[in-house]
């Protein structure tokens, strides 16, 4: 019998494992997406990548001194997708891409995203199609100075 219950928890482990692992495989690819639309000027990739109710938030500061939120939307983000890199010189050949699942709970995740200038930290969330998508996001470049308006 204690065998049996064994067996049956091992398996019970093991399919959490693997579900788990895909998930996490899910939510990485929608991180993908979102960099790549930027990349190759993709803006199919950003409106997959992206929850609908986005919302991407990033300190600046004015010459003045004062300081400020800018709230970016999923409308302004598919714009940034289809023009930002359209000419292909604002990222290297071979631009610095880690993804760093930093939690994963059945319908919620939260990554962190380092490119070449930049991190990302992102709130995910596994929509009723069973997509994860992008609802979160918190930017910084490396260089603060580039933060100044």
């Amino acid at each position: 019998m204690r065998f049996i219950l064994f067996s049956l928890a091992l398996l019970s482990f093991s399919l959490f494992a693997s579900n788990h692992k895909e998930e996490k495989q899910a939510v990485i690819e929608a991180v993908k997406n979102y960099m790549i639309s930027q990349h190759k000027a993709k803006p199919e990739l950003m409106e997959k990548a992206l929850h609908p109710e986005l919302a991407k938030r990033t300190h600046w500061q004015q010459k003045d001194g004062s300081e400020f939120i800018m709230q970016t939307s999923f409308d302004t983000m598919l714009k940034v997708a289809k023009n930002y890199n359209k000419n292909g010189d604002k990222f290297g050949d071979n631009p610095k891409v880690e993804i760093e699942v930093l939690a994963l709970d059945k319908r919620i995740a939260s990554v962190k995203l380092t490119t070449d200038d930049w991190v990302d930290y992102m709130h995910l969330v596994k929509n009723d199609k069973n997509q994860w998508q992008i609802i979160n996001v918190l930017l910084q470049y490396h260089d603060i100075k580039k933060h100044s308006y």
